[in-house]
């Protein structure tokens, strides 16, 4: 009898452990399938996305919102620079996020070849702008040419009314504060300021622009809060 009970509690729990095997096996092909399902349809609020896709192991840690990966390929998005910080906070959990756009349209930048990448809480991004696109997001009577660009700074020759001057102005766009400012040189304009972007979520290092054919090839580096 006792060798009888031995063998019955063996059984039972060998089919314990294969039932819980099978769980986590059809929880691997399953549960990323629904977050990539999730994720095209949070992004394709923002406009048509072609592709995504979404490693995790163990797949149930997708259950607390955490994920190895995340790629994203989409044709064209339109959105805020608030709505994508938004975005990149839901997928704060996730260790690599790569996120492409053959056409993006981020506030009144209209851009092309976007490519996003989340390492941890660093952020990259870089993508393609004409001289044109460049010129209608800064508006009419406005216009700036590249001098040069390192250390995480731009500098351009402003001309217009940008900084309330009507002469050519060279000015600087940088992160102050986690902030991204661009203001003229010299000492008498040195104070003015104009903040380009903010957010109480996302820390700005760095920009850079450098010229590719028709326009720019225009970067920022930032640190997720």
């Amino acid at each position: 009898m006792r060798r009888s009970g031995g063998s019955r509690a063996i059984r039972i729990a060998a089919l314990a452990a294969a039932v819980i095997v099978l769980v986590l096996v059809v929880a691997q092909i399953v549960l990323p399938r629904i977050a990539a399902s999730r994720i095209s349809s949070r992004v394709g609020r923002y406009g048509h996305v072609e592709h995504v896709s979404v490693s995790a192991f163990p797949a149930i840690e997708l259950l607390w919102g955490d994920a190895d990966s995340v790629e994203v390929k989409a044709d064209s998005l339109t959105l805020e620079p608030g709505q994508a910080v938004s975005v990149l906070r839901e997928g704060s959990g996730v260790a690599h996020i790569d996120v492409s756009a053959r056409s993006l349209h981020a506030g009144k930048f209209a851009l092309t070849d976007a490519v996003l990448r989340k390492r941890g809480s660093q952020i990259s991004a870089h993508a393609h702008a004409t001289r044109a696109a460049v010129g209608a997001a800064l508006g009419p009577g406005i216009g700036v040419r590249l001098l040069g660009s390192e250390g995480g700074r731009v500098r351009v020759a402003a001309t217009g009314s940008l900084f309330g001057a009507g002469a050519t102005v060279t000015a600087v766009a940088e992160s102050e504060n986690g902030e991204l400012v661009v203001h003229p040189e010299g000492f008498l304009l040195e104070g003015f300021r104009l903040t380009l972007f903010k957010d109480p979520h996302l820390r700005i290092v760095g920009v850079a622009a450098t010229p590719d054919g028709s326009g720019y090839v225009l970067g920022l580096t930032a640190l997720l809060r």
